[in-house]
């Protein structure tokens, strides 16, 4: 200050203040923040209540793949199941699996819904999250597809053929099985790994003799090019469940919101079967495809919700070490310690 008063002497400084001023003015502000501070703390003991009593917002991350989530966000029906429990609904959109486990790994999400590999992947990567729901077998919702002019006739005329998929999906353990069944090794072809889209991209232009790929992205390649399906999931190779994660915590403590998530899904699951092309009419424009290809791919889902049994676990668990057989994951998993709300 001294050093102020050199450099600019035309500063006018006002009286100190007496010591008795000073602390009446020291003192009163304390009384003041005291007072705000009880004030704050007041107004913020409603919130705390409703917080304890269990009021809140369900975070759910959804891709536009999925499809029943893309309806019931359309509805608006589960706003209306969770309204008596106090909870509201926010919506996350995610462009892929694995970025949905990673938004519900640092507490962006609450519960989401995905594919049988991107849990595995993650819980390989360490994770945090739960299996709580799985929807029934969709076997027909992945394929291997070839053109319609292709020469190829079975899964063992691979051999030696250049086949896209997407590295560590659902698909590529579909692949895997499909070539056991017909008497080859994964090493027997040569894998192209591509995302959908390249993947689409590189099946029309026949740069690969066949595309492994799921719904919706098969259904459309089905309409607009005509493309066969060579093999999917049936007469047993592979069940391709789609699960509900969550947040171990959110789950475990909030069980009526599970409940109404899954009574939700499950009612509309059944108005979707009983009411396919208006449902479709609904999905379609939130997805970007057409109504008929979305409609294509209803039909190969069921859409009935139930917690995870033994059996669905265990099924989980061959993925898992399939994928660590071919050094896809970096080590072994047990899937069960994954799972809250097992059923025998």
């Amino acid at each position: 200050m001294s050093e102020l008063l050199k450099n600019h002497p035309e500063i006018d400084l006002p009286e100190a203040p007496s010591r008795y001023a000073t602390l009446k003015r020291w003192a009163l502000g304390v009384i003041v923040f005291a007072a705000a501070a009880i004030g704050f703390a007041l107004l913020l003991l409603p919130a705390q209540n409703a917080h304890a009593q269990g009021k809140g917002e369900l975070r759910i991350g959804y891709q536009k793949s999925a499809s029943l989530f893309v309806l019931q966000k359309a509805q608006g029906t589960l706003e209306k199941k969770l309204a008596p429990l106090g909870f509201g609904v926010k919506w996350v959109e995610f462009p892929a699996g694995p970025q949905l486990l990673e938004g519900l790994n640092v507490g962006a999400i609450d519960v989401g819904f995905v594919g049988e590999a991107p849990p595995i992947f993650a819980q390989a990567a360490g994770a945090q999250f739960v299996y709580f729901g799985v929807d029934p077998a969709a076997p027909r919702a992945e394929a291997i597809l070839v053109t319609k002019d292709s020469p190829i006739k079975s899964v063992a005329d691979l051999k030696g053929k250049k086949v896209a998929l997407n590295k560590g999906s659902n698909v590529h353990y579909l692949l895997v099985k499909q070539l056991e069944k017909n008497g080859l090794k994964f090493s027997d072809i040569t894998p192209v790994y591509l995302a959908p889209a390249d993947g689409r991209a590189a099946f029309e232009s026949k740069n690969v003799d066949a595309w492994v790929i799921w719904d919706p992205f098969q259904a459309a390649a089905e309409k607009a090019t005509g493309a066969r399906v060579l093999a999917d999931g049936t007469g047993g190779v592979v069940n391709n469940y789609q699960f509900y994660l969550g947040a171990r915590n959110f789950v475990t403590k909030n069980p009526k919101v599970i409940d109404a998530l899954f009574a939700d899904s499950v009612d509309r699951g059944i108005w979707l079967k009983k009411n396919l092309r208006q449902a479709a009419e609904l999905i379609a424009p939130l997805q970007g495809l057409p109504v008929e290809v979305v409609e294509l791919a209803l039909q190969r889902y069921e859409f009935n919700v139930k917690p995870i049994s033994a059996a669905v676990a265990a099924d989980q668990q061959k993925i898992a070490d399939t994928f660590f057989d071919l050094k896809l994951i970096p080590k072994a998993i047990k899937v069960h310690e994954a799972v809250v709300v097992a059923q025998p």
